[in-house]
């Protein structure tokens, strides 16, 4: 009796990391995933240290934790890893209003996003 086992959504020789909710709009958080996306993640991580964006320190850590995952759940090298795959969604918006002249209101969205960062181990040539 049981649950069978759940089939793995991605290949052997690659580990992913999420992070959900983050407070940053999709549109920033994209560019600076356009910044390492195809690197070695040596060249992603050093990206990451030295960029000005805010953001960057929450894509380093997803980036290090599928670095993590990679290593001690798939039994990869991580000097052969790169980073495959970099997703970046929307998530939830809040929403809130500031008062302004003559008893109107304005809008403020707050968006939230979500980063999903794969690493794949290259091949022998």
């Amino acid at each position: 009796m049981g649950k069978q086992a759940a089939v793995r959504r991605i290949a052997d020789n690659e580990a992913q990391a999420t992070l959900r909710s983050i407070r940053i709009s999709p549109r920033k958080l994209g560019l600076v995933a356009g910044l390492i996306r195809g690197l070695d993640v040596s060249q992603a991580l050093v990206q990451l240290t030295f960029s000005k964006r805010r953001i960057a320190a929450d894509v380093k850590q997803c980036l290090q934790s599928a670095v993590a995952n990679a290593e001690n759940n798939h039994n990869l090298n991580v000097d052969a890893l790169y980073i495959s795959e970099v997703l970046v969604g929307k998530a939830l918006v809040m929403k809130r209003f500031r008062a302004r002249a003559r008893g109107r209101g304005a809008k403020i969205l707050k968006p939230f996003s979500n980063i999903s960062i794969t690493v794949r181990e290259r091949g022998e040539f």
